[in-house]
């Protein structure tokens, strides 16, 4: 290369350098899905990410009916940082079939979208951009996520190494004896796999609300509503009594759960996240213990 050609090619070379940088590290700007465009995330990334001889985990912030999705990814940056994780914000719009349907997501099915094979698309695409399998990953949701998480756990319980579940309005229950998305009867017919209880029993779990988040209004399924269905309300009258019921329905069936009931603290995931972050934090010491052991 002559002199030349070798000055054009520098400053090139550092144009590309300053854009990774600046747009694949830290908080990233927002992508449009390549498996499907109607859907988008964004990520924070360590800059650090591969300087280390530590595996990177992923840790999926769901947000909820209101899409703050990039809150959330914000509120976990400094954990990422200190933890060598990826924080994952995905973008699951209202109305993506035309019908200005903000609960889809929630229930997993939604005309021929199945939202749980929509966020594995997107983990995949994640980790081909960067260079890391995340053949099982950690996953929070809080409101309309906390629906999601729950849900996700029960059909995808091998892609997840814990999950935390904050706040549902609603929740479906292991239940042979009701139909989905209250219980679980008609599963296979839905969803074209068993439940793996099993492999749920091997997800750490927690389940996480506040003391304070005793309001009804929005959460209170009545005849005619989009989601409506017999026994929509009979898990509890609010959300901390809902979530309970979760708990105990998990317990009966052996997957254990850590229940956090926050005091003083009303419908806000964002003043939850410290205790979320704690608890994907033992997991984080446990699997890297148990990898480094082995």
């Amino acid at each position: 290369m002559n002199a030349v050609a070798e000055q054009t090619a520098k400053p090139d070379v550092e144009a590309a350098a300053r854009a990774k940088a600046l747009y694949d590290y830290g908080p990233t700007p927002i992508y449009a899905s390549k498996h499907d465009p109607r859907f988008a995330y964004c990520l924070y990334v360590p800059p650090t990410l591969g300087q280390g001889g530590e595996k990177p985990e992923l840790i999926v912030a769901m947000h909820g009916t209101g899409r703050g999705f990039t809150g959330y990814r914000d509120a976990f940056s400094a954990f990422a940082r200190w933890n060598n994780c990826i924080i994952l914000a995905p973008l699951f719009p209202i109305g993506v079939m035309g019908d200005d349907n903000k609960d889809g997501f929630k229930y997993m099915r939604e005309g021929n979208l199945r939202y749980d094979h929509v966020l594995l698309a997107i983990v995949e695409e994640v980790s081909r951009r960067y260079g890391v399998a995340f053949d099982r990953f950690g996953l929070f949701g809080y409101s309309g996520g906390g629906h999601f998480a729950h849900r996700f756990l029960m059909l995808q319980p091998n892609k997840l190494w814990g999950v935390s579940i904050g706040a549902p309005g609603s929740v479906t229950l292991l239940d042979p004896s009701r139909d989905w998305w209250v219980g679980t009867r008609n599963f296979a017919a839905l969803f074209g796999q068993e439940l793996d209880i099993p492999a749920m029993k091997q997800v750490a779990v927690q389940m996480i609300v506040g003391a304070a988040d005793l309001e009804t209004w929005e959460i209170t399924h009545k005849p005619g509503g989009r989601n409506w269905m017999p026994d929509a309300n009979h898990a509890g009258t609010n959300r901390p009594e809902r979530l309970a019921s979760l708990r105990d329905n998990f317990a009966e069936n052996g997957i254990a759960a850590r229940f956090d009931l926050v005091p003083n603290t009303p419908h806000d995931g964002v003043k939850v996240v410290p205790m979320v972050e704690d608890f994907f934090a033992g997991e984080l010491r446990r699997i890297r213990t148990a990898r480094k052991a082995g």
